[in-house]
């Protein structure tokens, strides 16, 4: 286990299935962290990827209602990630892709979970 600094009562186990385009084949990746202990990951940068869901995680996988977002209508490419598992106790079930802004900022804030897209910043 390895001490995860700045999200001592994190408790995630996620699981990552992503594909980079239709019908290819699907990449599983797994994150697992108990009170701020890392349990398990096949991430390339695990602490990276528990630090962007401890920063943008309950926005992102519980939106609060509010008026229809304006979103850029732009292409960011055929990669679709969905999230399965739980985040601090709450079942996570959600799915990311690429087909608009608003999509590429929420891909861009997990990009360490989901995978780096040209231009990645983590803010969104």
């Amino acid at each position: 286990m390895t001490e995860t600094p700045g999200s001592p009562d994190l408790e995630l186990d996620l699981t990552v299935a992503l594909t980079h385009a239709p019908g290819g084949p699907e990449h599983v990746f797994v994150l697992v962290s108990r009170s701020g202990q890392l349990v398990e990951s096949t991430l390339p940068d695990p602490a990276a990827a528990i630090a962007a869901v401890g920063r943008f995680g309950e926005r992102i996988f519980f939106p609060e209602p509010g008026p229809p977002k304006l979103c850029t209508q732009q292409y960011g490419g055929p990669q679709v990630a969905v999230v399965t598992g739980t985040f601090n106790g709450r079942d996570v079930n959600s799915r990311f892709s690429l087909t608009d802004g608003c999509e590429i900022a929420r891909w861009r804030a997990l990009s360490p979970l989901l995978g780096g897209v040209a231009g990645s910043s983590g803010a969104i």
